[in-house]
């Protein structure tokens, strides 16, 4: 009896720990800040993507609309590399091209990693007063260049958004659409 009981914890805690952040967006700030605003524009980026991406199948990933085009797959691979720049911006360190031995591998692990570093970027814009030190750095072979938080703002963040919105027309077109009740305005989902 003991022995069920402990199992039963600790099925109960990894399924806890397992939890994916932005099945809803997250309560809004009291008041409004620079830092706040992002961080807002990040979970609605989160919201979108979890939604997007719940529930989509190995045929749903392989999908291309075209010869040119990207995979769903492909897709969610970029999402990925641009919730790695807005969490760097976040947390003020340069991005550097190289190979990255600790990418997650998989659909389920790069899903969950771009989820938890949005969640991330996010808490650490909401605690910034000014924008100005969350710079766009990018180091290459070439050179380092460094751009505002504009930047960030009209390139990854919206980015971002924009290839959400592609996955969720190209797994429609797969004939596996988004489930439905999900409120994007409300940043939330009925059931």
């Amino acid at each position: 009896m003991f022995a069920c009981l402990v199992c039963i914890l600790i099925t109960m805690s990894t399924n806890a720990q397992d939890t994916l952040p932005y099945y809803e967006i997250p309560a809004a700030p009291e008041h409004y800040t620079p830092g706040g605003v992002v961080a807002r524009m990040i979970d609605g980026l989160g919201f979108r993507y979890y939604w997007a991406t719940e529930g989509l199948t190995e045929e749903d990933l392989a999908y291309r609309p075209g010869q040119t085009n990207r995979t769903i797959g492909e897709t969610v691979d970029h999402i990925y590399g641009l919730s790695n720049v807005i969490l760097n911006a976040a947390l003020k360190k340069p991005n550097e091209r190289r190979e990255d031995s600790s990418k997650p591998s998989g659909f389920i692990e790069i899903r969950k990693a771009t989820l938890k570093n949005l969640e991330k970027a996010s808490a650490f814009m909401l605690d910034s007063d000014s924008l100005e030190e969350h710079k766009a750095i990018f180091v290459r072979e070439s050179g380092m260049s460094e751009f505002p938080f504009w930047n960030m703002i009209n390139g990854p963040i919206e980015d971002a958004v924009w290839h959400c919105g592609q996955v969720v027309s190209l797994r429609r077109a797969t004939g596996n659409p988004m489930p439905s009740g999900v409120s994007v305005f409300q940043g939330t989902k009925r059931n």
